[in-house]
């Protein structure tokens, strides 16, 4: 999604232009009108599973279908459009200690610790097609699911495609669970109380990983997959429904993903495609959540049945009204809030 002109990439670490001052003061009104009113006005939009937009998300939806497509685009003015698009809509998040942390490759991780949290972590892995996407991107997110859920958060810096293409983004989630477990306890952390959360691509590298130490002694806890990619493949019929979806569209996901396979890779991979895996059984309890209007929707829903049907303690968490992404879109919609802050409080829930 991209609703505003592509910035430059020296405008990412800047302050907001005039022109993002204003989309970010517009669309945070539009955001704080009562839905009841807002409904009056902005025409429904309603899927094939009876789901209705949030009014302010459909207004948002037709604004970022006038504005230009990352996908036509330099690699470089994509990540600008997305920092940039996360900056405009970041949520006012709570401050806390954050402290820039070195992995032994050389990737870096940020380390956020609420003042109130529990003896619990979590690894954060970001959205962005594993193309896009960064810490400093989702540092409002991030904040706020630490501070409500109590819980330390480490957000990972994993290397994008096509730089690093498949499996390098993977091998760096492992990595940073390694370090994670290792260094937890002079962090005040319980290692055996580790979750893993991310969101599209972020949720994808959670759902291997975690299949991945099926096996291991030290196991995650719980992973939360937020709107993930799990099938490459991509027959769902929410991929056809969605496919024109400003938020994420057809052609964006195809570019993605070209960027990330190394060429001739299979999409069945099940480290690319986890719904492909063979066996589920290893899997830790898992949450996943869905949006209503995300071509991703199908294939999320598929990989909870599959999870249940191996005996994996699932729980499906169906957001109607909402977009792939919203984990960014928390200032400008309360439904988009109230979605981020259900994940916050199952992760809270999980640590007691």
């Amino acid at each position: 999604m991209t609703v505003i002109d592509r910035p430059t990439p020296v405008e990412i670490a800047g302050t907001l232009t005039a022109a993002e001052w204003m989309q970010r003061t517009l669309f945070t009104a539009i955001g704080r009108v009562p839905d009841a009113i807002l409904r009056r006005v902005v025409p429904p939009v309603v899927n094939s599973d009876r789901d209705a937009m949030a009014p302010e998300i459909a207004l948002l939806m037709k604004a970022a279908a006038a504005g230009p497509d990352f996908s036509d685009g330099t690699l470089a003015e994509a990540r600008a459009s997305m920092d940039n698009d996360c900056r405009v809509f970041a949520d006012d998040a709570p401050a806390m200690d954050v402290a820039d942390i070195a992995l032994p490759s050389g990737i870096r991780a940020s380390l956020y610790r609420p003042a109130r949290r529990s003896d619990g972590l979590v690894v954060f892995l970001h959205g962005g097609g594993f193309v896009l996407g960064s810490r400093a991107g989702y540092d409002a997110p991030v904040r706020l699911i630490a501070d409500r859920a109590g819980v330390a958060v480490l957000s990972v810096e994993y290397r994008l495609a096509p730089e690093a293409r498949f499996p390098g983004p993977v091998d760096d989630a492992a990595e940073a669970w390694r370090f994670a477990v290792e260094h937890a306890s002079e962090w005040g952390i319980d290692p055996q109380r580790i979750i893993l959360l991310g969101d599209s691509a972020g949720a994808n590298l959670c759902a291997v990983l975690a299949n991945d130490l099926a096996g291991e002694e030290r196991r995650p806890l719980m992973q939360v997959l937020m709107y993930p990619v799990v099938d490459a493949v991509g027959t769902h019929s929410s991929r056809t429904e969605f496919a024109d979806n400003p938020a994420l569209t057809a052609k964006q996901i195809a570019w993605l993903s070209g960027l990330y396979l190394p060429e001739g890779h299979s999409e069945w991979d099940p480290r690319v495609s986890p719904l492909h895996a063979v066996d589920l059984s290893g899997a830790p309890p898992t949450l996943i959540t869905v949006a209503g209007f995300d071509p991703l929707r199908d294939e999320a829903i598929a990989y909870a049945q599959r999870l249940a049907a191996a005996g994996v303690p699932t729980r499906l968490m169906r957001e109607g009204g909402l977009v792939h992404g919203y984990i960014s879109l928390t200032r400008i919609s309360r439904a988009a809030r109230d979605a981020v802050d259900r994940v916050a409080d199952a992760i809270a829930g999980a640590l007691g």
